[in-house]
């Protein structure tokens, strides 16, 4: 059986630091910081009391009052997100048939807000169980996909992955996977969160998972800085659309980038720490350089998983080392968690969204915040530190990493 080529044909974002592609794009090649006090809910007496917050977002905006209603945050971002994506494509607009059209998409957590907002209405209440009968519907991290399908009319497969923070990144290799084999035309993959809440916050703080750099939230995401103290939470949506290469010629679509590979693979050792020589981190993008059938040294760009955790980050580092070896030192690192925080299960969409805008625009947005170097980094890996870089961008990969060990790699390649 002749495997298909799957290539993007369109892109959306609604990120903390822009609230459509162009916007996210500029905002992270221009270095911006997406860090500022929290809003959404008063976290005066949290250890972490900021985080990376969709700006400028009215959901009335978006949608009609008794519509929104029915929606998480999550599923509101996921939503237009989707629409920006859909658009940008032109795929309504080439009278596609709609039953080989798919919605494969992302979250870790889902609608936690809805959550937290009906157990905390049930445990303050009189023990009457009343709750809303949206209840369930908006929680479920299943649903954003499905609102998505009955938005535009998609049947092909329909359903959600969670693996925590990698969530978005194996949505999407299930969605490259089902277009190879001839499952699909078509499919809106990406990944939506929002845990911008006081369950999430003080959770991760429990774990001390958290940067607690409160006089300073803009620089607190500090990625491969030996100052680094935590990750930032951050908020968002990413989407692209993902077609088989024969199906977007047909139809005269503008092609982004070509979607050639994806690995996955497991720590296996521990709950939330990475394996200290980066081992799980070594075997996916290893078994994604192999699914993509490319070699070592055609490797341009790497956008880390790089949260600016102590241990992650030289985990990760070691990985790349070992993979790449001498080569190592010619690709062009970097990570965008500086400027977005850390969207847990939407991080691996809207990085993807970064790596393919690299192969468009042939430019590496930068790693803010480095002020120190950390002396269990070697100095000869190009971070990209501080200010973007113009260079030929042929082969971009992305990694993202979440607890459990779960690990998950793309690769993406200028057509």
């Amino acid at each position: 059986m002749e495997l298909k080529r799957v290539v993007v044909t369109g892109i959306g974002a609604l990120t903390p630091i822009g609230n459509n592609f162009q916007e996210y794009w500029n905002a992270l090649t221009a270095g911006v910081s997406g860090a500022a006090p929290i809003t959404l809910f008063d976290a005066q007496l949290f250890k972490t009391q900021f985080a990376c917050e969709v700006k400028n977002f009215d959901p009335e905006d978006h949608f009609d009052r008794k519509e929104a209603r029915k929606l998480d945050r999550c599923g509101q971002l996921g939503l237009v997100a989707a629409r920006e994506a859909v658009a940008h494509s032109g795929i309504l607009e080439s009278n596609v048939n709609k039953q080989r059209v798919g919605v494969i998409w992302g979250s870790g957590i889902g609608g936690i807000k809805t959550f937290e907002e009906e157990v905390s209405n049930f445990a303050t209440g009189n023990g009457t169980p009343r709750f809303n009968p949206f209840f369930i519907p908006k929680m479920i991290a299943d649903i954003t996909p499905g609102h998505i399908s009955m938005e535009f009319g998609f049947m092909g497969p329909n359903y959600t992955t969670v693996s925590a923070c990698a969530s978005s990144t194996n949505a999407l290799i299930d969605a490259l996977m089902l277009i190879k084999l001839g499952k699909a035309d078509v499919i809106v993959s990406g990944g939506s969160e929002a845990a911008v809440t006081a369950a999430s916050i003080g959770g991760f703080n429990a774990m001390h998972a958290l940067s607690v750099r409160n006089d300073d939230p803009k620089t607190a995401s500090r990625p491969f800085d030996k100052d680094r103290d935590g990750f930032v939470m951050g908020e968002g949506s990413g989407s692209i659309i993902l077609e088989e290469y024969e199906h977007a010629k047909a139809r005269g679509a503008k092609i982004y980038a070509e979607f050639i590979g994806g690995g996955m693979s497991a720590d296996a050792h521990h709950l939330t720490a990475p394996h200290p020589e980066g081992l799980g981190a070594y075997n996916v993008m290893k078994n994604a350089l192999e699914d993509a059938q490319i070699g070592l040294a055609d490797v341009d760009h790497i956008n880390m998983h790089g949260t600016s955790t102590p241990l992650g980050d030289i985990a990760e580092s070691k990985a790349v080392q070992k993979l790449f070896g001498e080569h190592a030192y010619k690709i062009q690192i970097n990570s965008t968690k500086s400027m977005t925080g850390h969207l847990l299960g939407a991080a691996g969409a809207i990085e993807a969204v970064s790596t393919v805008g690299a192969i468009m625009y042939d430019k590496v947005p930068p790693t803010i915040n480095h002020f120190t170097d950390d002396e269990n980094l070697d100095p000869r890996l190009n971070f990209t530190f501080n200010k973007p870089v113009e260079r030929e961008v042929r082969v971009a990969m992305s990694n993202t990493f979440g607890f459990g060990g779960h690990n998950a790699c793309v690769v993406f390649r200028k057509i």
